[in-house]
């Protein structure tokens, strides 16, 4: 059901500088910012051989980003992001093995115009997954 790595995604204090880093420290291909308000997030994609890193920052009011930085201002590692064919058929599989779906539990259309659905961390060691239908 799994598939690749689709992205890490960093919740950033300063986008401007993170992105920065990225592109003049590491020599990074660095998109541009992208605002998505349906997730309360503005957004930047680092394009790696192998993945991407997701740069978030918060927007808007009750943003999950602000909150994740007011717990960690420094920023850090937020989700990471697999590859799944069918999100539904994912999602099905998931609960029945007791796995929580956040939300309403209905896809949501994410920053690549993807649908995506974010998994309990405490049902993934502490990790909060995304799947992101491919």
């Amino acid at each position: 059901m799994i598939g690749r790595l689709n992205h890490v995604a960093i919740a950033v204090p300063d986008l401007t500088a993170a992105a920065d880093q990225y592109r003049t420290a590491l020599g990074a291909t660095v998109g541009e910012p992208q605002d998505e308000p349906d997730h309360g997030v503005t957004v930047i994609f680092i394009e790696l051989p192998n993945t991407k890193i997701e740069l978030l920052y918060p927007l808007g009011e009750g943003s999950p980003i602000q909150g994740f930085l007011d717990k960690n201002p420094a920023g850090g590692i937020h989700h990471v992001c697999y590859e799944v064919d069918d999100i539904i058929a994912a999602r099905d599989h998931l609960k029945s093995t007791g796995a929580r779906v956040l939300g309403d539990g209905e896809p949501k259309i994410g920053a690549h115009g993807k649908p995506v659905l974010f998994l309990h961390p405490k049902d993934f060691n502490g990790c909060l997954v995304e799947l992101e239908q491919v």
